[in-house]
């Protein structure tokens, strides 16, 4: 049970926390405008400051951040001396980079109020006002962000050994990198705290073994922190990591009726529309121009990566110029996603995110107005994550999710049984048969400008469908209900794909469209002179069938191998660049730095072959446990005498 505020203190005034919380953490909570603290901060940080472990279920939106990151940064400023050099004292873990980087960007915002630590992360530079000193005994939180793909790890090795941070903010896999380092270390008499954020997705089984090895290093007499909008529906999981007597937090909404918990803010309004499969993507602009005033910033959600590749081709001609289309995947490059989220956050005009599920978790995207699910979620419990991008932090939100007329329209009764009712979409719109008919127009005008948009069509739609088949609900989400025609238009294609589940269907797979394949294009000018060299390489070493015999003419298509053999070219190619980039890089710098480098890449590799060893002895360890365990009727059956 969490501690009782002083008499005459509101239960929700930042000063009345106890154990009390610094002054400049009251000054920092005061400048971001906080003037009291959401139920989930009243509930979870006295209890995560007073040795408690705890699991915190709440709604998307509610404040979880600042209720992890206050005890964290307390905790390591109270300790009674500061502790030894490379020795962390508390770890925050995120599935993601994007909820990384903002779990970071928070942190650094609230350690500004306090001189020591805000002199530790961002230190004077030459020519800089003088600041005041502190000497190696003042308590100070240094952090550091540890992210996957945008730094490697030995410069991610480099700056700890240099910068000795006592907090690291991470995701797995960096993360364990850096704590299989001989020179990291986190001891009983210095580890202090772990966060896990989003904790249902870390427990995830694509999280899972990373965390392990992650818990195997860390001292099991600590403080654990599980935070997320739905931490419940990994319960069975959650006693794999070692909590002690945990105390659950719940912090849910209550319905209209007043009696059904809600698991989203009150300020959130969540609708479907149920629209023909035609009318997609024609939808999506009447959704925008129904919204009073116009949305500033709106996100869509797709299903696939190759989904957003492709809709980011077509949808800015469908949906006009009064919007940016801004794309977001998991498979950008981290540069390019770093790059395109803050274009959208920082977008002073009507934007729009085009995104997956990498941006459904814990992302706290400033003003977010309306979140279209174009696709809705094959995990159920994703739908929570994707609406809470909207209605964050008591501002009003719109949510709508597409679906299909008839049996989708069931989804609504499955939503509503796991506490997420959604109500129609309140504005009448028209679909008519010419707004469908142009959208797709539109769509086909700009694939037909480039045969590179073709080619990510075809993959976006075979992907998308892989998605659909794939969905939980699939009684409900079925593909024998797909009107292929119907969708192909939808999608501008101008065929369908070759897809087994096509075998046998037996209606137009050219979707209407007359086109000499022959001579459309790529924009692209090495790629089209490529194509058209495998047509003419195909054309002399292939006769060309009979038109009466039904068989392909050579030049409709290129053999596999010699599209293996292009792939493998530019590979090397590749590789080349990469190299000649790498030597010149090394040749700028001196000889201190090059030695350093080669110093850091040696360790690397001595921590990389001792994990990999450490792995194999437990694999043989198991074999032989298994061999052991292993009775007289399990041996292998030779035959009779």
């Amino acid at each position: 049970m969490a501690p009782k505020p002083p008499p005459g203190t509101s239960a929700r005034a930042w000063d009345g926390v106890t154990p009390a919380l610094s002054d400049w953490v009251l000054d920092a909570v005061a400048s971001m405008g906080f003037t009291r603290m959401t139920p989930v901060q009243a509930s979870a940080i006295p209890l995560f400051m007073a040795h408690k472990d705890v699991v915190v279920e709440a709604v998307t939106g509610s404040g979880k951040t600042l209720s992890f990151l206050i005890p964290v940064v307390e905790k390591l400023l109270r300790l009674e001396e500061p502790l030894k050099k490379h020795h962390v004292g508390s770890i925050i873990i995120s599935p993601t980079r994007e909820l990384a980087t903002q779990i970071y960007t928070v942190l650094t915002s609230l350690l500004a109020f306090h001189p020591p630590s805000a002199a530790a992360i961002n230190p004077p530079e030459d020519g800089d006002a003088p600041r005041q000193k502190h000497t190696s005994s003042t308590l100070k939180v240094v952090p550091q962000l540890l992210l996957g793909g945008s730094t490697s790890p030995a410069e991610d090795l480099s700056a700890f050994l240099k910068n000795s941070p006592n907090l690291l903010v991470a995701t797995p896999g960096r993360l364990l990198e850096l704590l299989s380092s001989p020179h990291v270390h986190c001891p009983q008499s210095s580890f202090e705290m772990l966060v896990m954020d989003e904790a249902d997705r870390l427990l995830d089984l694509g999280f899972k073994d990373t965390l392990q090895n992650i818990l195997r290093r860390l001292p099991k007499q600590r403080r654990t922190g599980l935070f997320s909008a739905s931490v419940s529906e990994a319960v069975d999981q959650i006693v794999r990591v070692g909590l002690r007597n945990p105390v659950k937090v719940m912090v849910k909404v209550k319905g209209t009726s007043g009696v059904q918990d809600k698991r989203t803010p009150a300020s959130l309004q969540m609708t479907y529309l149920a629209t023909p499969p035609q009318h997609k993507f024609s939808a999506l602009k009447n959704i925008l121009y129904s919204v009073e005033p116009t949305p500033q910033k709106t996100i869509f959600f797709v299903s696939t990566c190759s989904g957003v590749d492709y809709l980011s081709g077509i949808l800015p001609s469908m949906l006009g110029e009064d919007f940016q289309l801004i794309p977001l995947h998991g498979k950008h490059q981290a540069n390019v996603r770093e790059k395109n989220f803050n274009r959208f956050v920082n977008s002073h005009t009507p934007a729009i995110l085009l995104t997956t599920d990498v941006a459904s978790r814990g992302l706290d995207i400033p003003s977010v107005d309306v979140v279209v699910q174009i696709d809705p979620p094959s995990d159920p419990k994703t739908f929570i994550h994707r609406c809470g991008r909207a209605g964050r932090a008591g501002r009003k939100g719109l949510s709508v999710v597409l679906l299909h007329p008839g049996r989708e329209e069931d989804y609504v009764n499955f939503l509503e049984v796991r506490k997420t009712p959604v109500s129609p979409y309140p504005r009448i719109l028209n679909f008519s048969e010419a707004d469908a008919t142009a959208a797709t127009a539109a769509a086909r005008k700009a694939v037909l400008a480039d045969r590179t948009l073709h080619d990510r069509g075809q993959k976006a739609f075979v992907s998308w469908f892989r998605s659909y088949s794939k969905h939980q609900a699939s009684s409900i989400f079925r593909v024998a209900d797909l009107d292929w025609e119907a969708l192909g238009k939808a999608w501008g294609l101008l065929k369908l794909p070759k897809m087994p589940e096509l075998r046998n269907f037996e209606g137009d797979r050219s979707l209407g469209v007359s086109l000499d394949w022959e001579n459309y294009t790529y924009k692209d000018k090495q790629r089209e002179k490529r194509r058209k060299e495998q047509l003419q390489e195909m054309a002399q070493n292939t006769p060309a069938e009979d038109p009466s015999s039904g068989k392909r003419r050579a030049s409709e298509s290129v053999a596999w191998s010699r599209n293996l053999d292009n792939r493998n070219k530019k590979q090397k190619r590749r590789e080349a660049k990469h190299e000649r980039q790498k030597q010149d890089r090394w040749e700028k710098l001196t000889e201190e730095e090059r030695k350093k480098i080669t110093e850091t890449e040696q360790m690397v590799e001595q921590i990389r072959a001792k994990n990999e060893e450490e792995r194999r002895l437990r694999r043989a360890a198991k074999a032989n446990e298994a061999k052991d365990k292993k009775g007289p009727e399990d041996e292998e059956f030779n035959g009779f005498d």
